[in-house]
């Protein structure tokens, strides 16, 4: 699973590399871009944020993920200290609830 979990970060930094340009300001000289393609390149500008925002999320949860396998605690609920489910990991190597303990979270969450 480590294995596993590096490569993602790996990936993702990867992406981060080539993302960063898009993410850059937005010149709002009129003689330069027209209005059309400014407001393209803003909700370009946004869209990239998100996905550096998601991407930096991402990376969090792979370092926690890596540090609970060095300290073996890996594949147990935070909620209930039972076994994640392997299927689960090998789904999401990240998860850090059993899936009746992340069916509860989100079933509060819509509740509210």
């Amino acid at each position: 699973m480590r294995e596993k979990l590096q490569k993602l970060r790996a990936e993702l930094l990867e992406l981060a590399e080539s993302g960063d340009e898009s993410a850059a300001v937005v010149e709002l000289d009129q003689t330069k871009v027209g209005r059309l393609s400014r407001m393209d390149a803003m909700q370009a500008q946004a869209m990239a944020k998100a996905s550096l925002e998601r991407r930096q999320q991402m990376l969090r949860q792979i370092d926690a993920a890596l540090l609970r396998l060095d300290n073996d605690e890996y594949g147990y609920c935070r909620e209930c200290d039972e076994p994640i489910n392997p299927k689960r990991l090998e789904f999401d190597p990240t998860a850090v609830l059993c899936i009746e303990c992340a069916s509860k979270l989100e079933l509060a969450k819509s509740i509210q």
